[in-house]
């Protein structure tokens, strides 16, 4: 499952730790394994990454899962994107799984060095 979150037409990005069992130092959304329903996982995931509680964040949309296949670590990954408004990025407090996060154009997502699947699952719930 992958959690955007979206503030002023800008998306954040969370730059995976060294601590991270996979694709340390890559950016990521806020993501997670699905251990109860989707739904209430991402809120979970938004929390322990973030601090934000389900209050501080808005539902806006539910992507359409997909099937991501990173053939270099031999695995396939089912990704859920989601998508969510917030209203005050300053209350962003990342925990140790990520050593730095940024606020970026999704245009841009090129421009970062990204986790596999991030473009296709940003595509499902976001439009620029």
């Amino acid at each position: 499952m992958t959690c955007f979150l979206e503030s002023d037409s800008k998306i954040l990005l969370l730059r995976r730790s060294e601590r991270v069992g996979s694709y340390q130092g890559r950016w990521a959304g806020v993501s997670g394994y699905i251990e109860k329903s989707p739904d209430e996982q991402a809120l979970t995931e938004i929390e322990e990454e973030t601090g934000l509680s389900s209050k501080e964040v808005t539902f806006i949309k539910r992507g359409k899962f997909l099937a991501v296949d990173d053939e270099a670590a031999g695995v396939r990954w089912i990704v859920h994107p989601y998508l969510f408004h917030i209203e005050e990025r300053g209350k962003i407090s990342i925990d140790w799984e990520h050593q730095e996060f940024r606020w970026v154009d999704p245009k841009e997502i090129d421009a970062y060095q990204i986790v596999p699947g991030l473009k296709e699952a940003l595509a499902r719930v976001y439009q620029s």
